[in-house]
């Protein structure tokens, strides 16, 4: 994965970590679309956790690399959220909304990693 990628996934994913996000994935999907390298995918157990992994991810990318999202969607209801960084997109889902869309299984095709939980 390209240097500023993998450097936008490990911010969400310090982020993730930081508010206790579940489940984190990322989604190499290069190969498979032309929009973006990859995708970063979590969930919260309620709408305030949703809300808080978002923000920490944008603080944690911010603080990291000086790069704020071009694009957020789903804040007001924060049943999911979408940080476009262009190049990697973060999607915070709440638990039963991700069950539902299952980007995983959507997107099959791409290289999966599963980062392991901080202990």
């Amino acid at each position: 994965m390209p240097e500023f990628s993998a450097a936008l996934c490990e911010g969400a994913l310090r982020g993730i970590d930081e508010k206790l996000g579940v489940d984190p994935v990322i989604l190499d999907v290069r190969g498979l679309i032309d929009a973006f390298d990859a995708m970063v995918i979590c969930h919260g157990r309620n709408d305030r956790q949703v809300r808080a992994i978002a923000e920490e991810i944008e603080r944690q990318i911010d603080v990291a690399e000086s790069v704020k999202p071009l694009r957020v969607e789903g804040w007001a209801s924060a049943e999911w959220i979408a940080l476009d960084y262009g190049d990697v997109v973060v999607h915070v889902f709440d638990e039963p909304v991700r069950e539902y869309y299952d980007l995983e299984h959507l997107w099959r095709g791409a290289r999966a990693e599963r980062p392991l939980p901080k202990v």
